[in-house]
């Protein structure tokens, strides 16, 4: 079970969102909930002169700044968790943010983290948050501004070690949340189809929840993973980090990469 739960949050519009899926998502599972925020390195360091003749860098201003900000975003989260009557800290921390949340999490079960960071644009992914994903070895739920804290959880099921994961984290999420779990299979071959969506009956096996079967020969899988999640209005597409060519432990896999990027709810990026 999903026991710890870690909120990465910078005070945006999409660590709002974040904050606001991870609360629900505590309250819902039961699970103990905590924040960190990051001040990061390049925001206070003075950038190198290089012999020219500029201002003096105003480094004691911009910490001062920063700590202050980074205080009000701690007390924010914390004030929302009690709102909804859960008791949670929001820790500060100083560095490289995607390497402090990458650390903090090793000692939660789930890292939710806002889509879009403080200068993305429209489906672009955060900087932050893609160091996140790529560098943890534990799963990551990506929440793009704007996204639903309920609905139907949406399983991207391919075979692959890391979709054996997604399932057991929907299974859980269905179970703890009373959400339907939908199962969503792309193949060219109706034969292996038929296979994975056998698998998957096994592994999510004995739900208390209603479980749905999409599936689709045609278009891009990713593709059709985000419209499925439309047409159900789901509230989480889970799916392996990872496709059944895994390369190497730092890229994703290119239908998670283009899931993540273009979803409008929370994708659960599990391995």
């Amino acid at each position: 079970m999903i026991e710890t739960i870690l909120v990465a949050t910078d005070g945006s519009e999409a660590a709002s969102a974040a904050e606001r899926c991870g609360i629900a998502l505590a309250a819902k599972l039961r699970a103990r909930l905590s924040g960190i925020t990051v001040v990061e390195d390049r925001d206070v360091n003075s950038p190198a002169g290089d012999d020219l003749a500029v201002p003096g860098f105003p480094a004691l201003e911009l910490a001062a700044f920063y700590k202050s900000r980074a205080e009000a975003v701690s007390g924010r989260f914390g004030q929302r968790a009690s709102g909804d009557a859960i008791s949670a800290t929001c820790e500060i921390a100083a560095g490289v943010a995607c390497d402090r949340i990458v650390e903090r999490g090793q000692a939660s079960g789930l890292t939710v983290a806002g889509r879009d960071g403080k200068s993305a644009r429209g489906a672009l992914i955060g900087s932050t948050v893609d160091g996140v994903v790529r560098k943890s070895a534990k799963p990551t739920l990506v929440v793009p501004a704007g996204a639903p804290v309920s609905g139907p959880i949406l399983l991207g099921f391919d075979g692959s070690p890391g979709s054996r994961i997604a399932a057991n984290l929907a299974v859980q999420l269905a179970n703890g949340l009373g959400e339907a779990l939908h199962v969503f299979v792309d193949s060219k071959d109706k034969g292996r189809a038929v296979a994975r969506f056998d698998e998957v009956r096994q592994l999510v096996g004995g739900l208390s929840v209603p479980v749905r079967e999409n599936s689709s020969t045609l278009g891009r899988p990713d593709v059709k993973l985000v419209d499925t999640a439309r047409e159900i209005r789901a509230g989480i597409i889970a799916i392996g980090a990872f496709g059944r060519n895994r390369i190497s432990e730092y890229f994703l896999g290119s239908n998670a990469t283009s899931v993540v990027r273009s979803s409008p709810v929370a994708v659960l990026l599990a391995r």
